[in-house]
């Protein structure tokens, strides 16, 4: 399949995700993750979090329980400055594909917002406009990036992408729908025809 092919594709994952996010499709679903996967929550945060929360890597995490003590430090990589700095240092091109990714994720949780999940009988409001998972998007592209250009370290940045995601859930980080766009959001950035053309130059330049 070609570089442009699978970008379309993948772009119109995330936009049929994103439609069904809107439309309360994966309602039931959040909820029960709410109810059931996420046994780590120690109290939903209300709203957005600030600015500086957003770049500032681990400013006011939360650290009374394992899973968020384990999330915070398995996803510190894909925190946004710290992201944007690994990333740069495979690749210029990587790194414009991750803040355009970023930037898609910001617009989306401004203009999106989906249905009401609650626990107990208070409201989340944090996940009302938390599609994208913008964390498992992050994940997703270092570990890609990872992979494809040392493809001896594949198994390892697979295992650490896939227990990141998990511990987003377990936590009470993110729903399985805002995971879901930042896997195929992280996918599309990852594969787009200008990063996946620095990644295999990169790749190259390496066997060399």
């Amino acid at each position: 399949m070609s570089r442009r092919r699978r970008a379309v594709l993948l772009a119109g994952a995330y936009a049929a995700l994103a439609a069904l996010f809107a439309a309360g499709a994966f309602r039931r679903l959040d909820q029960w993750a709410v109810d059931h996967l996420m046994p780590g929550n120690s109290g939903f945060r209300q709203g957005e979090p600030a600015l500086l929360d957003s770049i500032v890597p681990l400013l006011h995490s939360r650290w009374d329980n394992g899973y968020a003590i384990a999330a915070n430090l398995l996803t510190l990589p894909a925190a946004p400055l710290v992201s944007v700095v690994l990333a740069t240092l495979v690749s210029r091109r990587l790194a414009v594909a991750l803040v355009a990714a970023v930037a898609v994720e910001v617009l989306c949780k401004t203009v999106i917002d989906g249905p009401a999940l609650f626990h107990g009988t208070s409201h989340i409001v944090a996940f009302d406009s938390s599609f994208p998972s913008g964390h498992t998007l992050r994940t997703v592209l270092l570990a890609g990036a990872v992979a494809l250009c040392r493809p001896q370290l594949r198994l390892l940045a697979a295992a650490w992408a896939v227990a990141a995601i998990v511990l987003l859930e377990l936590a009470g980080w993110h729903t399985p729908s805002d995971i879901a766009g930042g896997v195929v959001l992280g996918a599309l950035a990852l594969f787009g025809p200008r990063a996946a053309g620095a990644l295999r130059a990169r790749r190259l330049a390496a066997r060399a």
